[in-house]
């Protein structure tokens, strides 16, 4: 299966929410991600995975900031704390989720 990434954000723009799943196979489920201005997500129960689309900013996970920008791969453990700050108005992401509640052991 192939999922474009301009055809998932055209689908992305007619709906009122920043997020649209795209995939799911087993544990895996696989979103795109566009915050408008803000980014509000709070921590997940599994771990997730964001490969950045277009954009640049900075991330906070886990009480660390980091910079991205297109091409970038960001992990999170399921529970901690993250979300983009101070990214630029073209930015969105993929988001991929997997595994069991609770994330990997390990």
């Amino acid at each position: 299966m192939k999922v474009d990434s301009n055809e998932a954000l055209e689908k992305l723009s007619k709906i009122p929410s920043p997020f649209l799943a795209v995939f799911s196979h087993g544990t895996l489920s696989v979103e795109v991600y566009k915050p408008i201005k803000e980014d509000l997500q709070q921590p997940h129960s599994r771990d997730e995975v964001y490969i950045i689309i277009a954009g640049s900013g900075t991330f906070l996970n886990n009480g660390v900031r980091t910079t991205f920008k297109p091409g970038d791969f960001l992990f999170v453990r399921a529970g901690v704390e993250h979300r983009f700050e101070d990214f630029t108005d073209d930015f969105s992401t993929w988001v991929l989720f997997y595994g069991p509640e609770g994330g990997e052991k390990g």
